[in-house]
């Protein structure tokens, strides 16, 4: 049952399966590989949820007991750990589930600045019984890390004016740093949900769920706000609002990012991920850029940047990472809100104006379908056979997309879970319908209930 809890890219999962006992031998074995990779120094923080301090102390003393030294930075963003551990040897551990729901907890780490791959936590999974501990004990220092990133975050933006910032926190840990940032910088700020509060009054803190944004909204327009911003649970994913009230789509969001990295650094490359729109890669070219896209996941995102030297990447689930040596290289959804700002600032624009560039998409939701029984390579050889007889491409770099000239659909195994994750995006909704009804003729003959499950999409 413990095997779980670890996915592709962390450790996360039901608290009443990583218990106490699990994130103690969690932390004995991540000592174990910070050994192997000759790291001495740990830094350790926490997000808001209520098990969260329990568990970081389990796990520092897990680190301390293995002869590790360790900081602890207490409760802070994930942005704001991946930032100090770079103070450092550039290894981490937070404990966080990011937006999922009270009822979860996680553990996210660092190697020497970057995340663990998918083999370094599945080693993680087969050395739980393994308690390697030292003759001598490492020291644990605690350590208020929120000046020098706010330092950083200060010094590297610049605003004119004083733009009027609706701040919706979500009672994560990052709502709080997120309005001494803007304040320091000259904002005024409206802030709403922005202590911290592992209950989490409004539900999980997850600001892509649109009744999530009302709030948001409602003060960006009142106030007639500049934009609004809204974090998730450990403040790696931003959603914004602009000056209007209205929702930003990551793929325009995206495309903006793009166009202000490469009207910088003209020919570097930009990457995606598989769920983004044909829209991004259109862009890329205008301003003379090289696009590429990768599989789904934070943590391949931030890996493939850092060893491809790409500038800027982001992902359709709202991460965004400047790499652009402005930018460290990590998702931080604080740091993408201050970068878009400080453009509209400086080129005296509203938000709606300088997305109006970027039309929105008619794109169905993330759609999750229980894969049960279904053998999910007859299922890929069944669309690959199909799309011989018509003129798309496909992409297999995560999944199974087919992009038609308006646009594409993706169907994919997820990285969290036994079920299939899929969207269909295109410039209007005929097309949509369009590309939707080829998946569900090509499917329906062998699998129709996931055909059925397609068609009734939203």
């Amino acid at each position: 049952m413990s095997k779980k809890v670890f996915r592709a890219y962390d450790i996360r999962g039901h608290i009443d399966i990583l218990d106490a006992m699990l994130v103690e031998q969690i932390g004995f074995a991540l000592a174990q590989q910070f050994h192997q990779h000759q790291q001495k120094i740990i830094v350790v923080g926490h997000d808001a949820r209520l098990t969260s301090p329990s568990y970081a102390k389990i796990v520092l003393e897990a680190l301390s007991q293995s002869g590790l030294q360790v900081i602890f930075i207490g409760c802070v963003s994930s942005p704001l750990l991946y930032f100090t551990a770079k103070q450092y040897s550039g290894s981490g551990v937070m404990i966080t589930a990011s937006h999922n729901p009270i009822t979860d907890n996680g553990i996210k780490w660092l190697i020497q600045g970057l995340p663990p791959s998918p083999e370094q936590i599945q080693q993680i999974a087969n050395t739980l019984d393994l308690r390697n501990k030292s003759q001598f004990k490492g020291a644990v220092t605690s350590y208020d890390a929120s000046m020098a990133y706010l330092n950083y975050l200060v010094s590297d933006i610049h605003l004119f004016g004083q733009p009027y910032i609706c701040v919706e926190g979500l009672h994560g840990s990052a709502g709080e740093i997120a309005v001494k940032a803007l304040k320091q910088l000259g904002c005024e700020v409206n802030a709403l949900n922005c202590f911290a509060d592992g209950v989490f009054p409004l539900g999980a803190p997850d600001p892509s769920h649109s009744e999530r944004l009302q709030a948001l909204k409602q003060q960006v327009i009142k106030h007639q706000a500049t934009m609004g911003m809204a974090l998730d649970g450990d403040g790696d994913r931003l959603v914004i609002l602009d000056e209007q009230g209205n929702y930003i789509s990551p793929d325009r969001l995206i495309c903006l990012f793009a166009k202000m990295c490469l009207q910088q650094q003209s020919e570097m490359e930009i990457v995606c991920d598989v769920k983004c729109s044909t829209m991004i890669a259109d862009t890329v070219t205008k301003y003379h850029g090289k696009f590429t896209m990768i599989r789904t996941g934070s943590s391949f995102l931030r890996n493939y940047l850092n060893q491809h030297q790409a500038i800027f990447g982001g992902e359709f689930a709202g991460h965004y990472v400047f790499n652009d040596g402005r930018g460290k290289g990590y998702d931080d959804g604080l740091y993408a809100a201050l970068r878009l700002l400080e453009y509209l600032s400086l080129n005296q624009m509203t938000l709606s104006q300088a997305i109006a560039e970027f039309p929105e998409r008619i794109s169905t939701r993330d759609v999750y379908i229980p894969m049960a029984d279904t053998n999910y390579t007859q299922f890929a050889q069944l669309l690959e056979t199909t799309t011989t007889k018509i003129p798309v491409k496909m992409s297999k770099v995560d999944g199974i997309r087919l992009d038609f000239p308006f646009g594409f659909g993706i169907i994919r195994p997820s990285n969290t879970g036994e079920f299939f994750t899929m969207r269909f995006d295109a410039d209007t909704s005929q097309n949509l319908q369009q590309i939707r009804q080829f998946f569900v003729e090509a499917i329906q003959p062998q699998f129709p209930e996931i055909a059925q499950a397609i068609a009734l999409a939203d």
